[in-house]
């Protein structure tokens, strides 16, 4: 007779993403194609650059995120994303300043969703802050290139308003799109002049 050893349980497989409500769309603007989606909750990603590939890309990375893929239908993410589109239409043409859209900050956590909440509600259109003052207005002093990796994660740009972040010493810092759309988000605020070409 021989003892047999005791055998581990066999893991348990990673429990699947629950479902979520979301849908997806595409709107035209001065810099090019945006893709927007949004739950029930609020606008949950805005994405530069949306042309068929890089849509294609995003909507794959949140139906995995998601657990579902994007209505297509009647829902009340759609509703969002009518809301959005509209206010982001007055937004490029110079006819609104703030954001009414409701929000969903579930792709981000932590220090970087408490940094863009702060540049959200607390740095107003066609003015700018630096790095490290907005470090400051959080609470943490010195910690200027954690709010740049802040900028960088941001999921809400344009409307949670990334490009008004600049260096201490005026230079643009960077933009994970592109300069020329930082430059044209902050000309269209006045902020800086209208680019020559």
């Amino acid at each position: 007779m021989t003892d047999l050893e005791p055998t581990a349980p066999a893991a348990a497989p990673a429990p699947s993403p629950r479902p979520q409500e979301w849908a997806w769309t595409t709107v035209g603007t001065s810099i090019g194609p945006l893709g927007l989606a949004a739950t029930p909750k609020g606008l949950l990603q805005v994405s530069f650059r949306a042309d068929e590939a890089v849509s294609a890309e995003a909507v794959a990375a949140l139906t995995r995120r998601m657990g579902t893929g994007p209505l297509s239908g009647p829902c009340a993410s759609r509703e969002i994303l009518t809301e959005t589109a509209a206010e982001l239409e007055d937004y490029f043409a110079g006819r609104r300043e703030t954001f009414s859209v409701p929000l969903d900050w579930s792709l981000i956590s932590g220090f970087n969703r408490q940094v863009l909440r702060e540049l959200a509600g607390g740095v107003p259109y066609g003015t700018v802050v630096s790095y490290q003052d907005l470090a400051d207005r959080v609470g943490e002093r010195g910690a200027a290139r954690a709010v740049g990796v802040a900028m960088g994660s941001n999921p809400l740009p344009v409307v949670v308003p990334c490009h008004r972040v600049i260096e201490s010493n005026g230079g643009l810092g960077g933009f994970g799109s592109g300069l020329e759309i930082k430059r044209s988000l902050l000309s269209l605020e006045g902020v800086l002049p209208e680019p020559l070409f």
